[in-house]
């Protein structure tokens, strides 16, 4: 049985000034003066709360905290960017902000800081495994429910929340901004001791996020089939060409569209992708980057007729760009995709196959994802139907359910995004903006993984701002002008 500590440990601000609500607390007495230097030697001064158990049952008291840190000068009507540092569906401790990621920019800008700690796969208590999923997701949407519980006497506006995450954290911010105030989450909230306020937030920032965990197999596969180290694999290029071949159906059964609105379907995906890669580069060459002509692509002085337009589509939100138009030569007007796919491979090893379920197929160990779907007792499990025929076995429920739970694609589209103002058609309600970022060179998904995400996010509605960042490989919180300028134009 879990141990469960209970609110007499928790509560650890119950005296002076402090609040008292649904067994939570927080004292605005508490805080401690502090101070940050930035990278060009600018001190930014601040008040840290730290150490704030956001549910009434911890479960594990190494990580079911956050900490608060409120620059000089906020404000009730502050934004607040909760940052989350989860890797590898791994436990995530508070940490204090960071001179040279978005938390120290986020200070200096005047925004309140949050980060939050979450369970993972490899937390443990009295040999449990406390953080298989979806925990960290609870944790997480249980950090939201606590900052608008004490809305009022923290500083801050809980209406206007940005979550920030990378890799299996830009999965998370996905998910926390697709899935807010969702019923399907409810009861495992109530369980927690999670306060009973709502879960939803204003904007979520995504960096490369490992998501549609059971489709991301396929999608790897189809992107990655054709290189040359697929290709000269004999025992890896059986289980690629399989994998491929389920992709296309995926695909039509999302029913996306394209920035302009138009159907976008198996047959013409690779065209979509071609183009987005072709934006990245043309946005890098705005800004002055020198493109070999080795890596696929092919320039003109003109550009061509049916090529994107170098800013994108027409519903797309734009990524800042302080740069020139182009010189004459510098137009990026087609791509080799498979010559540049080959590119992208040859700077770091890719995946096995398959990419993520890998547990028993040719004998593989398990992921760090057959671990996030795995038992208390610390065992893994095959989330997918493909690797579990192989290993000659059925997904059980409890698996299908979590999975499900897991994947934002799976609640995008129920309801149109709200801005806060307007009434939601029901409790589920979408974060209204979205920034979304995936290396174009980065090789820890696919490439379908984010653009779906960001097609289908934008057909329902939302503000989305994507690209491909140019010659990025597997990396979060950069760019940081164009993300706070982004953030400034939302808010």
């Amino acid at each position: 049985m879990k141990k469960i500590i209970f609110a007499a440990i928790v509560a650890i601000t119950l005296v002076g000034c402090g609040h008292s609500k649904q067994g939570l607390s927080f004292n605005p007495n508490d805080g401690q003066e502090a101070e940050l230097t930035m990278p060009n030697g600018e001190v930014v001064k601040y008040t840290a709360y730290e150490h704030l158990y956001y549910v009434k049952n911890v479960e594990d008291t190494a990580y079911q905290y956050l900490n608060v840190y409120v620059p000089e000068g906020a404000t009730r009507s502050t934004p607040i960017l909760l940052r989350t540092y989860i890797g590898g569906y791994m436990a995530a401790k508070a940490r204090g902000p960071q001179a040279g990621d978005a938390t120290g920019r986020a200070l200096k800008e005047g925004y309140v800081v949050v980060i939050p700690g979450s369970r993972g796969r490899n937390s443990v208590q009295d040999s449990t495994y406390t953080g298989r999923a979806p925990k960290g997701l609870l944790d997480l949407k249980a950090a939201v429910r606590y900052l608008r519980l004490f809305d009022r006497e923290m500083p801050g506006n809980a209406e206007r929340i940005i979550i920030d995450g990378t890799s299996a954290g830009g999965a998370m911010a996905a998910l926390v901004g697709a899935t807010g105030n969702h019923p399907a989450y409810n009861d495992m909230l109530a369980a927690m001791g999670a306060a009973k306020e709502k879960d939803d937030v204003y904007a979520a920032v995504c960096y490369c996020p490992i998501t549609d965990l059971e489709h991301a197999d396929m999608a790897y596969e189809w992107l990655f089939n054709g290189t040359s180290s697929r290709q000269r694999s004999a025992q890896l290029l059986p289980i690629s060409n399989q994998l491929k071949e389920q992709f296309p159906n995926y695909i039509n059964s999302l029913n996306l569209k394209d920035w302009d609105g138009n159907p976008v379907t198996a047959d013409n995906y690779i065209d979509l992708l071609r183009k987005e890669l072709i934006r990245s580069a043309q946005t890098a060459k705005n800004a002055g980057a020198d493109i070999s002509d080795t890596l696929g692509f092919s320039f003109n002085e003109e550009r061509m007729g049916g090529m994107p337009p170098i800013n994108g589509g027409k519903k797309m939100a734009l990524p800042t760009m302080r740069a020139p138009q182009p010189q004459r030569g510098e137009y990026v007007v087609g791509l080799d995709i498979q010559r540049y796919l080959n590119y992208v491979a040859n700077t770091q090893p890719l995946k096995t196959a398959p990419a993520f379920d890998t547990k028993g197929v040719l004998g593989q160990r398990a992921s760090a994802e057959n671990e996030e779907f795995g038992g208390a007792d610390g065992s893994s499990v095959n989330f997918t139907v493909y690797s579990a025929y192989k290993n000659g076995k059925d997904l059980p429920k409890e698996v299908v359910d979590n999975v499900y739970l897991m994947n934002p694609m799976n609640f995008i589209g129920e309801m149109e995004a709200t801005d806060g103002k307007s009434k939601a058609k029901s409790e589920h309600t979408l974060a209204p903006h979205w920034y979304i970022r995936h290396g174009a060179r980065d090789r820890d998904t696919g490439f379908p993984v984010p653009l779906n995400l960001a097609l289908k996010l934008n057909e329902a509605g939302c503000d989305v701002n994507f690209i491909f960042a140019w010659n990025r490989p597997h990396s979060g919180d950069y760019a940081l002008d164009e993300l706070f300028g982004w953030l400034k134009s939302i808010m």
